[in-house]
Formats: C-alpha cells, sequence, structure tokens
C-alpha cells in the first residue's frame, strides 16, 4: 500500500492550507501527524470510517479533516495557520502505512 502526501507549502501567519493525502488501497482510518526536527512526531487529526472525527487540542476550530472514498483521499484543511504549525505533516493509513511527509511553512 502506498500514501502519498501533498499541498504543503509555506503560508503567512493567518492563511490557509489544504493537505491531500491518497492511498494506493481502499482504508477504513487515517491519520495525520507533524513532526519538528528533534521532537516526537504528533497526532494532529483523525477520521475513521464510520466518519468519526478526532482533533488534538492545539487544531481544533482551525483544522478540518475530511475524506473523499472514491478518490481514496484524505484531506487537512489548515485555516488560521500560526508560525508554530510549522512541521513536517505525514498521514498515516490504518495505523500502518505511512507517506513521505509533506513541509510546511508558517512565516511572515
Amino acid at each position: 500500500v502506498q500514501v502519498v502526501e501533498s499541498g504543503g507549502g509555506l503560508v503567512q501567519p493567518g492563511g490557509s492550507l489544504r493537505l491531500s493525502c491518497t492511498a494506493s488501497d481502499s482504508f477504513y482510518a487515517m491519520e495525520w501527524y507533524r513532526q519538528v526536527p528533534g521532537q516526537q512526531r504528533e497526532l494532529v487529526a483523525r477520521i475513521t470510517g464510520g466518519g468519526i472525527v478526532y482533533y488534538d487540542d492545539s487544531v481544533k476550530g482551525r483544522f478540518t479533516i475530511s475524506r473523499n472514498d472514491r478518490k481514496k483521499t484524505v484531506y487537512l484543511q489548515m485555516n488560521s495557520l500560526k508560525p508554530e504549525d510549522t512541521a513536517t505533516y505525514y498521514c498515516q493509513l490504518d495505523g500502518s502505512y505511512w507517506g513521505q511527509g509533506t513541509q510546511v511553512t508558517v512565516s511572515s
């Protein structure tokens, strides 16, 4: 199973980005994590096959996770971005398969 993230980039504080994570096969659950060099990877958001979602407190109200099963893709809409959101964002499929990551930099 292959997992590919896209959509990262450089954005100013207060701006928005939408990350995409596309899998080569159908899946039940997908999670978005982020990691800053020298720190542990942390869970940002999760969506299950039943549409149950979870958000870390640091992103609640600003990030929205959604899925398109026909496209085998999960999205992470990130609004009101802050410099502390700067990290490499990874998605994980069904708790097993990781993508290569996409860099998000929030800076003026």
